[in-house]
């Protein structure tokens, strides 16, 4: 078993979560402006991507281009990590492969303070995604917590490169959002996720 074999059903029985699911958790947080180079390049791919129709294609063209810009835009403070192994309990299906990782720190080289993980929509259904996204997002409690990492909330996104859900995990509880963004709120959602991803100790 691994993180993706999680339903949301699933993922709330094995590790006692409660779901907070009727509040709209970002709806304060400000747009931010985004470069020229992310401008150009989603009204490029973004049809492109959704015509393909494919998850390596939203991925390649959407996904990795606007984790880019909150890179750019947090420069030394945080690391972003694709498609990399992230074991933490193989017993209980805490293992296997993350989309992507955003780590509140510039560590490079391994993954250090896991903060943010985004998961890549099954077939365009977000909520197919949840269950494994808050799968990694509980695994990085235990990791952050064995490691005596100060963080204080672990949050997530699940998309289709088109559309954005995010949740927040703060001890047994996950709050989903009850809103989801789209490319047309994409200032919104660079908003979003630079406040996530900023350390804030």
């Amino acid at each position: 078993m691994a993180y993706s074999d999680f339903t949301l059903k699933k993922v709330k029985s094995d590790f006692n979560l409660k779901t907070i699911e009727n509040l709209s958790l970002f709806s304060e947080i400000e747009e931010l402006e985004i470069s020229d180079y992310l401008e150009k390049t989603l009204k490029r791919n973004v049809p492109l991507a959704l015509s393909i129709n494919t998850e390596k294609a939203r991925s390649e063209l959407i996904i990795i281009n606007i984790l880019l810009e909150v890179k750019e835009k947090l420069s030394d403070k945080i690391s972003l990590f694709s498609g990399i192994d992230f074991n933490v309990d193989k017993e209980r299906g805490l293992n296997g492969f993350c989309d992507y990782i955003i780590s509140q720190s510039s560590e490079q080289l391994y993954l250090d303070v896991p903060a943010i993980f985004i998961a890549e929509a099954k077939n365009e259904n977000i909520i197919s995604g949840v269950g494994q996204c808050l799968a990694e997002m509980y695994a990085a409690r235990i990791y952050n917590e064995k490691e005596n990492n100060k963080v204080s909330y672990i949050y997530g996104a699940v998309t289709t490169g088109n559309e954005w859900k995010f949740i927040k995990l703060i001890k047994d509880s996950a709050y989903i959002d009850n809103q989801s963004y789209y490319m047309s709120d994409i200032k919104k959602i660079i908003g979003i996720l630079v406040n996530m991803a900023e350390p804030k100790n």
